[in-house]
């Protein structure tokens, strides 16, 4: 089990910013939305998502997300929350990861295609390092441990549907652009986008070893497959479902078929 100790004053001005950086995130699409403030997230990927995009419906997937977000800095703000080794470590990320996401929207509202794929690999690059960097000190924690469900479960979530979120924006942002190589054709890139997520996510489960990163990631291609199969684009619809059955049973795999001794 983790080591428990009191906040410092330090620590609990990290808490402070953490919760700050959450509510950010969450508060961000909920104004944009509201206000109607330049383009809504589904009109700035409109421009470029004839190469790969999801159904409309996958998206809401982010009530799940922020309230998990919402959970996890609420909880480490508590003064009854003691300063775990995972608490101390993931506060960084967390804050990088949380303003990056509610700046994403600001970024999507002005159109500003090429600085949103760098924000969102950003977000995504400052959860992933960390959650790969301590997954030994994850994979230790007990089923129901405070540090697992409130912290591990939440932003491993946000890094499988950023895992997919992504990519997605890059190819989005590339068919916008005209930028795609003419080595493959629209479609062909779309497959090579599909597959190399699906490697990165297993190998990423495979380490991790959590259920709650490849289920978004799984998600995420099912709503690919909705909506290529909607725009008769049969083999990227299909490449999609057959990533998102990989990853579901693969998550379930790696998360559960463990040496003994070694908490899921």
């Amino acid at each position: 089990m983790s080591s428990i100790i009191r906040p410092t004053p330090g620590q609990r001005t990290r808490r402070l910013v953490v919760l700050a950086a959450a509510v950010f995130a969450v508060v961000a699409p909920i104004v944009q939305n509201l206000a109607g403030l330049g383009l809504n997230q589904a009109e700035f990927a409109a421009d470029g998502n004839t190469t790969l995009r999801v159904a409309g419906y996958a998206f809401s997937i982010w009530g799940l997300i922020y309230l998990g977000v919402l959970a996890y800095a609420i909880r480490q703000v508590l003064p009854q929350t003691g300063e775990s080794d995972l608490i101390t470590r993931m506060g960084l990320p967390s804050i990088v990861a949380f303003f990056g996401i509610g700046l994403w929207i600001v970024i999507a509202a002005l159109n500003l295609k090429a600085a949103s794929v760098i924000i969102i690999f950003a977000a995504l690059v400052s959860l992933l390092a960390p959650l790969l960097t301590y997954s030994r000190s994850i994979r230790s924690l007990g089923r129901f441990e405070g540090d697992r469900i409130f912290l591990v479960w939440p932003l491993a979530a946000l890094a499988g549907w950023l895992t997919v979120a992504a990519p997605l924006n890059l190819i989005t942002t590339a068919t916008a652009f005209q930028a795609l190589p003419d080595a493959l054709s629209p479609q062909g890139w779309a497959i090579v986008a599909i597959v190399a997520t699906t490697a990165v996510a297993l190998g990423v489960t495979a380490v991790l070893r959590t259920l709650a990163y490849p289920l978004p990631v799984a998600w995420g291609f099912l709503g690919a497959f909705v909506a290529e199969q909607a725009d008769g684009k049969p083999v990227v619809a299909f490449t999609a479902l057959g990533a998102a059955v990989v990853l579901l049973l693969g998550g379930v795999l790696l998360s559960f078929r463990l040496r003994p001794g070694v908490e899921r």
